[in-house]
C-alpha cells in the first residue's frame, strides 16, 4: 500500500508564501516523477509542476517564476515552494507521484489566498 500525506497548506494573504511537502511511503520503489496538482473551486485539476528523478522539473505558464518544485530522494518528499501568492492561486493542492506507469494521490491540501 502507497500512501502520500500533504502538509503545508492554509490561508495566506495575496503577496505570502507557503511551502507544501507530500511525503511518500508504503510499498513503492524508483518514483520516476513527483508533481503538483491543484483544483480550484468549480474547475478542472491541473498540473502545477513536476520533477524527475534526475531534477529536471516543469511549470504551468501560470506560476512560473512565483514556485519551485524540489525533491528528496532519500525521505521520498516532494515540496512546492510558492511565492507572491494571488487569489487565482485558491484551490486544493494534490501530491502526485508515478512509479513505473502506476500514478499515485494524496488527499489533497486546501490553499486559500485571501485577504
Amino acid at each position: 500500500q502507497v500512501q502520500l500525506v500533504e502538509s503545508g497548506g492554509g490561508l495566506v494573504q495575496p503577496g505570502g508564501s507557503l511551502r507544501l511537502s507530500c511525503v511518500v511511503s508504503g510499498n513503492i520503489f524508483n518514483i520516476f516523477r513527483m508533481g503538483w496538482y491543484r483544483q480550484p473551486p468549480g474547475k478542472q485539476r491541473e498540473l502545477v509542476a513536476a520533477i524527475t528523478s534526475g531534477g529536471r522539473a516543469n511549470y504551468a505558464d501560470s506560476v512560473k517564476g512565483r514556485c519551485t518544485i524540489s525533491r528528496d530522494n532519500a525521505k521520498n518528499t516532494v515540496y512546492l515552494q510558492m511565492d507572491s501568492l494571488e487569489p487565482e492561486d485558491t484551490a486544493v493542492y494534490y501530491c502526485n507521484v508515478d512509479s513505473f506507469g502506476a500514478a499515485y494521490w494524496g488527499q489533497g491540501t486546501q490553499v486559500t489566498v485571501s485577504s
